[in-house]
Formats: structure tokens, sequence, C-alpha cells
């Protein structure tokens, strides 16, 4: 009798975190995930090439990033495991008999097939950041609040010299000490968030003291670095002619509106600015796993309502790392047992069980704290782009709902092309559901990227990639 096989996509937390447990009970794992190392967004490594000498000053949890990369390597060497590196999965097929096919692209263009067969598969796709327009939102050195992390992390690059940091969401706090640690100047940190609402949150916050530990020796080193911090306040509007120059901040009230009369201009090369996270569904949806609003439904082991496949980390709700690892763990030894052909038993994970209950609830009140100012669109003029990839404007998008009866995102993109571009309304769609008046719901779209036809007119073609060690090159793992 074979092996139990698992295709796990996703090398972050919740993939790697399974793909250990599954492997070290049994389960031959394929690891698929989209990036040239594992470690996901969070766990983002510089890439070898620069030489880092201290890459663990930009990361936190060191220690458990090191367990988890030495434990998959143990499990590729032993055979148990294969890591498939810049793997871009666009569907999960499901077979007529047993089990499913996962599809996905690489090679340097990322038009070259590969399939991977499954008896099982976890979906880790983790979370991308919400994104809301604003008056000079397109101008060069307006990023995303992850995208400048991202380049501290993997490219050990500033975005800028002078910088913002805004929106809201408890990213906002180590990208704003990451910027200033690197040598940046953060001339404030603007976040609509209301202090208040902590401290009338309080007792479901106190479930995790660590984190509340965690975020105040974030607040220490902003004060520290000397960066000004603007509670209830959110960014107006970027100034510039050709690149970012400043911007206009200003305090909310209670219904959160602008408050006209403290608009103040700040100067700045670089606006990080980020409103939350949002879940990667793409999968699940074609896959037709329910999805509760923006998260992908779960069991207590983490099992979709789909048969063979489970669900972890972001992509079933947005709770940080601490929570993907649990979820994952868990996910991992619930596939070990059904696929062993018994039922598996919750004491086997009964602390990650604590530890996914305990979080949950943090970031729940975590969540109804950190949201954005609730009339935002009322300082997206109608000249402000909302979708980048069409060119549409705000004025367009009322013109559909308020001129041509547009009641839903579906009409609002037929009759404006929003949504139609390259990201399929990934980035604009918040934007767009905003200053339509619409509900936000989740796209159901049959593919999870974009895929040449040639790929589509040969699937089922394709030949089983094979898994490798990720290379030691110059410079890797350096930390002297």
């Amino acid at each position: 009798m074979s092996e139990p096989t698992l295709a796990v996509i996703g090398a972050g937390p919740a993939g790697l975190a399974a793909a250990l447990a599954a492997a070290a009970r049994g389960v031959r794992v394929t690891l698929i995930d989209s990036a040239p190392e594992a470690g996901g967004q969070f766990y983002r490594q510089p890439a070898p090439e620069l030489g880092a000498r201290h890459p663990r000053a930009l990361h936190h949890q060191w220690r458990t990033w090191e367990s988890l990369r030495d434990g998959l390597r143990t499990h590729v060497r032993a055979g148990r495991a294969r890591h498939l590196t810049d793997h871009h999965v666009w569907f999960v097929e499901r077979r007529d008999g047993a089990g499913l096919t996962v599809h996905a692209l690489s090679g340097p263009e990322q038009d070259e097939p590969a399939e991977v067969p499954a008896d099982a598969v976890l979906l880790a796709t983790g979370g991308y950041e919400k994104v809301l327009p604003f008056p000079g939102w397109t101008l060069p050195g307006v990023v995303t609040a992850g995208g400048a992390q991202a380049m501290l992390k993997g490219g050990l690059v500033l975005p800028g010299r002078t910088a913002v940091v805004a929106g809201t969401g408890p990213l906002l706090l180590p990208v704003a000490t990451g910027l200033a640690a690197a040598g940046a100047t953060v001339a404030a940190l603007v976040d609509s968030a209301d202090p208040m609402s902590f401290v009338r949150r309080s007792r479901a916050l106190a479930v995790r003291p660590d984190k509340l530990a965690e975020g105040a020796g974030y607040a220490g080193r902003l004060l520290r670095h000397r960066v000004r911090t603007l509670a209830r306040h959110t960014v107006v509007e970027a100034h510039g002619s050709d690149r970012l120059e400043a911007v206009t901040v200003a305090a909310l009230d209670r219904e959160g509106r602008v408050r006209p009369d403290t608009r103040r201009r700040i100067g700045c090369d670089t606006l990080a600015v980020g409103h939350g996270m949002l879940p990667h569904t793409d999968l699940a949806d074609a896959l037709g796993c329910r999805v509760d609003g923006t998260d992908v439904h779960v069991d207590d082991e983490q099992r979709t309502d789909v048969p063979g496949v489970w669900a972890a980390g972001e992509t079933t709700g947005i709770g940080g790392s601490a929570l993907s690892l649990a979820e994952g763990h868990i996910a991992g030894r619930s596939i070990a047992a059904r696929l062993a052909g018994r039922t598996p038993d919750p004491g086997e994970w009964a602390a990650a069980a604590r530890t996914r209950q305990r979080l949950r609830a943090f970031f729940a009140a975590v969540d109804s704290v950190y949201t954005p100012p609730a009339h935002w669109t009322e300082q997206v003029t109608d000249e402000t782009v909302v979708c980048r990839c069409e060119e549409v404007s705000a004025g367009a998008v009322r013109e559909a709902v308020q001129e041509l009866g547009a009641g839903d995102l579906r009409t609002v993109k037929l009759l404006t092309r929003a949504g139609m571009g390259w990201c399929q309304g990934r980035v604009c769609g918040p934007g767009v559901a905003g200053v339509a008046g619409c509900a936000e719901t989740a796209g159901r779209r049959p593919f999870a990227r974009p895929v040449p036809l040639g790929v589509l007119a040969r699937a089922g073609e394709a030949g089983e990639p094979e898994g490798r060690e990720p290379e030691k090159r110059p410079g890797k793992d350096r930390d002297q």
C-alpha cells in the first residue's frame, strides 16, 4: 500500500507547521510555494545574494523560524517531503475518483505547467493587504505598509528617507519601527483607530498578555526613535508632481468624519499605507469551499466542507503568525490521521486548540478596533482613480450607481471596467465597493491567476515536478 500524499499550498507559518506535522506522521508531503525560499511574508528573508550579516535583526520569533526551516530540510533530506519553489498555483482540480490535482506554473516566464496529484490538499495561501483609495494614492512614493516591509526584509532597502506610516491595523507598528531602526526618518505614524476602543475591550484583549506586551514594546521603540503618533487621524491627500512630496492628515470626529480645522501638511518622500488584511480565498472559491464573509469556513480539525481539502492560517481569518502556526499544526495532525483511515483524537492537539481559541478571541477584539474611518469615501474626489489597472475614476463609479442604476459590484464592473484588469479586483475591490456603496463580496474566479491558453490546452499532460532542497548559496543564513 502506497503512502498517503498531501499537497500543501503556501510555505508560510501555517503551511510549514502543517507540512512538518504531517510528514512526521508518515504522510508524503509536497510543499508548493511561489517564493524562492520558504517562510511566506512573515518570515521573508533577504535575498541570499545580498549576504545579510544580521537577518534576524529584521524579525522577531527568529528561533521559531529556524526550527521550521531546519525541520523542513530534515524531512526533505529523508525523502518525506518535497519543496517546490517558484511554483504559482492557479487551480486545484477535484478528480473523478479520489484525490485532487494541484495545477501550477513555474519557470522564468511562469508558463511551464506542473501538476501535483495528492490524496489531500491544505490551503495555506495567506492574506493580502486591503487598499483604500484617496487623492494622490497613485503617486510614486506611495506604497502599501506590507510593501515597505517587504522591501526592507527582502531587499534590505528603504523605500525612502522620510516616511509617513498611515492607515489602520497592527501591521503599522512593526513597519514604522522597522523603517526607523533601518535609518529612515518616520515623520508620523497616523492611525485612524481610537485609543479608547482598546480600553473598552481590555477584558477581551487581556486573554493574550504576551500580545499586549509586544504592542507595548513597539510603542517603546517608537518613543526611542521619536516617532510622532497621531491617533484617530487619517491621510486626506498625498501631494506631489512627479512623485510624493507631502501628505495632508486630519483628525477624525466620533462618527469617523474628517475635522476640516485639523488638517496639517507633513513633508515626506514615502507614504506606507494600509487598512488591514484580507484572506486569499481564490483557490477555495474555485473548489466550492464555503466562505463566511471573507474567511474560508473550517471545522475544529481545520477541514473545509469539501472532502479532502483543509485550510489553515490567514485564509481562514487574519490572526497573525502564532494563530497560523496553531492552525497548521492541527491541520497536519488531522490530515495524517484521516489519511490513515482513523478518526483523530482532539487530545493530540489540545494545546494548539487552546492557543487557537484564545487568539481568535483576541483578534476578534483587535479587528473591532482597527477599522477604516466610517466615512472615508467622503474624501475620495470624483477625479481620484479607484481602479488602477483600467484607470477608472471614482466619478465613473458614482455615475454607474447614480445615473445607470448599478446596485452591485458585478454591475459596476460591467459598466465601468473597474476590476477587469490584471489584479481582477483583488486590489481595487474594497475601494470600488466603498465608493459605489455596494456590499463587498468575494469575486468568484475560475482560476487564481492568469494562465496562458497554451497551458489550458495541455492541462492533464504536464509531468509531476521534482522537489528539491533549497540550495545553500553564498551568503545564505549568515548571522554574523
